[in-house]
């Protein structure tokens, strides 16, 4: 079971981006992309075929999901445990042992 799912809000606990919160947008393996964190500037050239201008654009880029932890309702950083409830596994809040939504 993966701690760390598409739609939750965390908060960065290491690099650049330290403290900046933001909701996960996609997972791959152990990388994940987070709502505006891990920007990088991207030069793009101008393409009439499909209308887009040329200049300089911002990216999300994918982050180690290692570099982030699930946000509290303290708005803290929390790590996430699985126990099983009814049998069935569901994730957890060490911080506050609230069981988050499946």
């Amino acid at each position: 079971m993966k701690t760390i799912r598409k739609g939750d809000e965390v908060i960065a606990i290491t690099g650049k981006d330290k403290g900046k919160r933001g909701v996960v947008l996609a997972v791959a393996g152990d990388r994940i992309t987070v709502e505006g964190l891990n920007l990088v500037k991207k030069h793009v050239k101008p393409n009439p075929m499909k209308g887009t201008p040329g200049g300089v654009e911002s990216k999300v880029m994918p982050i180690n999901r290692s570099n982030v932890a699930l946000v509290d309702a303290n708005g803290k950083p929390s790590r996430v445990g699985i126990k099983v409830e009814d049998g069935e596994n569901v994730r957890f809040l060490k911080t506050t042992g609230a069981v988050l939504s499946a």
